[in-house]
């Protein structure tokens, strides 16, 4: 991929099953295009909240809306899987049965054991290469939260059973967060090669829906604003946007995507801020070249059959164990 020439010593050039110490860090801003809710229980449990220092100067202590580490991961995970599936790349077992998520039978093959990882109950891991943590929301939850009231009708379109007239009970409260509401996120990808960086922001760029309720909400859009090739990890999500709410000069919802990126990625920004801390070399794109990087992101998913093919070729064949003599 021509984009990526430069940037050619943070890469590998094909899989090694032991630490290279190569890191492809992402800056993702996600932002929710309709009602969405994050949350670990079930139905009316609250939204998942942090109280968190507002940002690195600003000393005052807010409550931040969290979407957790798997609830992202989860759905780009899936996202990917059903393009493998598509295309017959999700590997069989001998038995017939499809690499699944939560079976504790995945394949050990296919192009998502090799880069999300996996744990075989009866040996054999491959620990992710995609490291994860939470995002926060750039404002408080008092700014992006509020609460809806719902119920559940009869076929007669009222509260009470048409046979037995009495009233439903289905009825309740529920949180939720505001339409055109930012949260930032760092994913980390450790020691890829080009192939499965641009399978990683493929599957990042194609999730729409998270949280709960995500067939009639949870509408998302995410946007990668910077990736940092370094030797390490660079700042924690939280530090970035702490340092980005420090920039803003507007701090009332709706905030304008086109405004939290040059907050993020300027050149008085809080990328340019954070990454002095960092130890070791590292170069960012941003830009035109990462304009140029996602332009050929999305060429490469227009036909995506023959870069899926070579990505689930170039791993190593799995080994069998040889069978212990009597």
């Amino acid at each position: 991929m021509s984009a990526l020439a430069g940037y050619s010593d943070f890469l590998l050039d094909r899989y090694f099953n032991l630490p290279q110490g190569r890191y492809v860090n992402l800056i993702v801003l996600r932002e929710t295009k309709s009602e969405t809710i994050f949350r670990t229980e079930g139905s009316g449990e609250p939204l998942n909240r942090e109280f968190v220092h507002a940002g690195l100067t600003d000393g005052e202590v807010i409550p931040r809306v969290v979407i957790s580490k798997r609830k992202q991961t989860a759905v780009e995970r899936r996202t990917g899987r059903e393009l493998l599936r598509g295309f017959g790349l999700l590997q069989k077992h001998e038995n017939g049965a499809e690499c699944m998520l939560n079976t504790n039978a995945p394949c050990e093959k296919c192009v998502d054991c090799w880069v999300y990882g996996f744990a075989a109950g009866g040996g054999g891991a491959q620990k992710s290469r995609v490291i994860t943590e939470d995002a926060f929301s750039l404002l408080p939850a008092s700014s992006i939260v509020d609460t809806k009231t719902f119920n559940a009708l009869f076929d007669n379109s009222t509260m009470r059973n048409p046979v037995t007239g009495e009233a439903s009970t289905s009825i309740g409260e529920s949180e939720y967060i505001k339409p055109e509401s930012h949260f930032l996120d760092l994913e980390v990808l450790k020691d890829v090669t080009e192939d499965e960086l641009v399978y990683a922001c493929g599957n990042i760029l194609r999730s729409s829906r998270y949280g709960a309720i995500s067939s009639r909400i949870g509408r998302v859009q995410n946007t990668i604003l910077a990736l940092v090739f370094s030797r390490t990890e660079i700042c924690s999500s939280l530090e970035l946007t702490q340092a980005s709410y420090d920039r803003l000069t507007e701090k009332e919802h709706p905030l304008r995507t086109e405004d939290i990126a040059k907050v993020i990625t300027g050149e008085n920004g809080a990328l340019a801020h954070l990454l002095p801390q960092t130890i070791g070399p590292y170069q960012v794109m941003t830009g035109q070249p990462l304009a140029a990087f996602l332009a050929e992101v999305h060429e490469t998913y227009n036909a995506p059959e023959p870069f899926l093919r070579r990505l689930d070729a170039s791993y190593p064949a799995k080994s069998t164990k040889p069978k212990k003599s009597r």
